[in-house]
């Protein structure tokens, strides 16, 4: 097949945390001349980046608007979009009714029938119709192989055979990880994790079951992950599984110049402008995470008590009373409420430092410009992530109670320090910045996407 003949159709979970690395994917791909269809909500496809006008005509977004459903917010069509994680369900709920859309859209003789589906863990109801079909599908995964490893196989994901049933059982590293490892749950992380992930919510499925059922059916599993990182656990994720594990490259993000007339710049980068090289300390908790009214107080008084240069992108919905008036104080920093360019921030060459959740995007983009990494997680796998860097040398932890999960703001402050300002912190600078020669490397990740449809490709033959 030539490259513009092989037609991909990419179906990502309601999240910007996933829509964005699948767009990233589609436009690596429209790259080498494949024809992309992105589905997604009337509502995501205005908010999600303009695609570059040379990739235009490669790359096409399908509208799927989600039915009305109780409980979910009036326009919620993302995760952002909702005041309360309670709330997520309601999402998945309304996201399922995409699948008989789905079945429509391949039935229709108008539409262009795709050779591969590429879909997210919340879609697990794409194997079945891409099977009626006779269409390949791959499960596009956004977690590390080693998050993967930990969760185990589709027997355990699912709750069959091996199946842990305890929170307890998450602090621990499961017997099918053969080596050593530090990549497991904090005692608070396991229980939070538990009580959503491996019991049924308000959309009948659980998150694991959606994990599990997704893997069981698709012919091959793509992960944002590079051998040069992590060949080990792609090497054991795939005896785990038991089929093809893909690395897809790390879809680095483009440090490409800042083309935007400086007037219209973004108060972030004008401020980064007037500040010494690799000063400035920038905190960020992406989209997903909602803070308390007592986390934000910690974080904003371990960043005063730094004494460090910093940014922070805050929600407004989080700002707690007196924190504004408390931060704008502080003539050595700068909080911005609502949206932020990331990417340019990080890039910025006053940004010496990167707080945040350790969520993989957040840990790719911060680790490819070679920022000096401190994680405090919150959320999913974020702890996971957050052991792995540790344990590589590249990050340092916030200092949090194994119990309930509390932390402080001294404890936000001495890691912060430790990074960016003591001795011994060097060597996890030094660390980052030998990092950013694999995460920040476009031409390496650009070879995985060279072979990821040939391997595609490949793969599907041997299923027939």
């Amino acid at each position: 097949m030539e490259s513009q003949s092989v037609h991909l159709l990419l179906l990502p979970w309601l999240a910007f945390g996933h829509l964005l690395p699948y767009l990233e994917l589609s436009q690596s791909l429209a790259r080498k001349g494949y024809r992309i269809s992105f589905i997604t909500t009337p509502r995501n496809i205005k908010r999600l980046p303009q695609i570059p006008p040379a990739l235009s005509s490669l790359v096409t977004f399908l509208d799927f608007p989600l039915p009305r459903i109780e409980h979910l917010p009036e326009n919620a069509e993302a995760t952002i979009d909702l005041p309360s994680d309670d709330l997520r369900p309601y999402l998945r709920q309304a996201f399922d009714d995409m699948a008989p859309k789905l079945s429509a859209f391949l039935e229709d003789p108008q539409s262009s029938p795709p050779d591969f589906i590429i879909f997210d863990y919340a879609a697990y109801w794409v194997p079945s119709i891409a099977a009626k079909f006779s269409i390949p599908c791959a499960y596009f995964g956004l977690h590390t192989a080693a998050a993967f490893s930990f969760y185990g196989s589709t027997s355990v994901l699912m709750g069959d055979e091996g199946a842990r049933s305890r929170p307890e059982d998450f602090t621990v590293l499961p017997p099918w990880i053969p080596f050593p490892s530090t990549i497991v749950y904090r005692r608070h992380e396991a229980f939070e994790l538990f009580k959503p992930g491996v019991v049924p919510d308000a959309s009948g499925v659980s998150e694991s079951y959606r994990f599990g059922k997704s893997i069981q059916g698709c012919a091959a599993i793509l992960v944002r992950s590079c051998f040069e990182f992590e060949r080990e656990w792609i090497e054991l994720l795939e005896k785990i599984y038991k089929k093809r594990v893909i690395p897809v490259g790390l879809l680095p993000p483009s440090a490409a110049p800042d083309e935007i007339p400086s007037q219209d710049r973004h108060e972030a980068l004008k401020w980064l402008d007037e500040r010494e090289q690799g000063s400035v300390v920038y905190v960020a908790f992406g989209t997903e995470v909602k803070l308390t009214v007592s986390q934000v107080w910690e974080i904003g008084l371990g960043l005063e008590r730094s004494h460090l240069p910093f940014v922070w992108a805050l929600r407004a919905g989080e700002l707690s009373e007196g924190l504004l008036e408390r931060m704008q104080g502080i003539e050595r920093g700068l909080l911005c409420l609502g949206w932020v360019p990331q990417i340019r921030i990080l890039a910025h060459p006053a940004v010496g430092g990167f707080l945040t959740h350790g969520g993989w995007n957040s840990i790719v983009e911060g680790l490819a410009f070679g920022r000096g990494m401190v994680v405090l997680p919150m959320i999913f796998d974020q702890g996971l992530n957050a052991r792995y860097l540790v344990e590589k040398g590249i990050a340092v932890e916030v200092e949090r109670d194994e119990e309930d999960g509390s932390f402080t703001g001294e404890g936000i402050a001495e890691s912060l320090r430790l990074v960016m300002v003591e001795a011994q912190g060097k060597t996890f600078l030094e660390a980052s910045r030998e990092s950013s020669k694999v995460f920040g490397d476009e031409e390496l990740s650009d070879s995985y996407v060279t072979d990821l449809v040939g391997t595609l490709r490949a793969v599907a033959t041997l299923e027939k």
